[in-house]
């Protein structure tokens, strides 16, 4: 049986959508069937992917509000076992279309769990805010993964995502769990980044994944190719910092 796993901050430009990419196209090289679902309007995760979004005729949107056939969204990518489901700009009235729907926070749990045990691993790149598509992803997760940028004001925030997830464990997802923090753009030459890492290590101990992210152009060149870093530079540190997670994560789970 499959792993649901959401990747969330609700701070922008921390890093979500590279490591969503990245990440899956690392654990697919580790011979592991995965799922990428991008649950944000600006789908970056889809065109990082090599989706061409004008063409896609079914999304996460129409699964959403028109109860699409989820089978009719998925899209290959470059790897053959990484797939994708992208997502459209509507997504962005979609929360208040779905304010009348029955059980709208669980939409996309109904959405996600028969794919469960076609994939190893189903990832979600959330939107940077705290919306009912985010909740919905949080709901339909098994787990969570927190991106947190090696910047000053890195954990300023995280208190209120903390405070959501506490919120969906205790009235819609019981079983939601942190699989990790995962520290990005990381410049090992900052003392402040060390500091960073060192602090967040105090607060989440364990919880903290061993890899980090380093700042790396490739990570940053790699989308606008619509590939993963590994396939525009598999020598690259950023293709190496997603791999070491992915083998992290494999091991966390066995």
């Amino acid at each position: 049986m499959g792993k649901i796993i959401a990747l969330a901050n609700q701070k922008g430009g921390v890093g979500k959508t590279t490591t969503t990419i990245n990440l899956a196209a690392s654990l697919a090289t580790l011979e592991k069937k995965v799922l990428v679902v991008d649950a944000d309007p600006q789908a970056n995760a889809s065109s990082g992917l090599g989706v061409d979004i004008k063409q896609s005729e079914c999304t996460i949107y129409e699964c959403i509000i028109d109860r699409a056939n989820v089978q009719d969204a998925i899209l290959d990518t470059e790897i053959d076992s990484l797939k994708v489901i992208s997502s459209h700009i509507n997504l962005v009235g979609a929360e208040i279309e779905m304010l009348n729907l029955p059980n709208r926070e669980k939409i996309l749990k109904e959405v996600l769990t028969p794919l469960k045990k076609e994939y190893d691993y189903i990832l979600i790149d959330c939107s940077p805010s705290l919306g009912l598509i985010t909740i919905n992803a949080l709901t339909a997760a098994d787990s969570v993964i927190i991106p947190v940028q090696a910047e000053y004001f890195a954990l300023e925030g995280i208190s209120k995502l903390l405070n959501t997830i506490k919120i969906i464990k205790s009235k819609l997802n019981p079983a939601l769990e942190i699989e990790g923090f995962l520290l990005t753009m990381y410049d090992s030459r900052l003392r402040q980044a060390n500091q960073i890492y060192d602090e967040v290590k105090k607060h989440f101990q364990e919880l903290v994944f061993n890899s980090v992210i380093q700042r790396n152009v490739k990570l940053s060149e790699a989308p606008s190719y619509g590939i993963p870093t590994i396939l525009y530079d598999a020598d690259s540190t950023g293709a190496k910092n997603h791999l070491a997670l992915a083998k992290e994560i494999i091991n966390r789970n066995k």
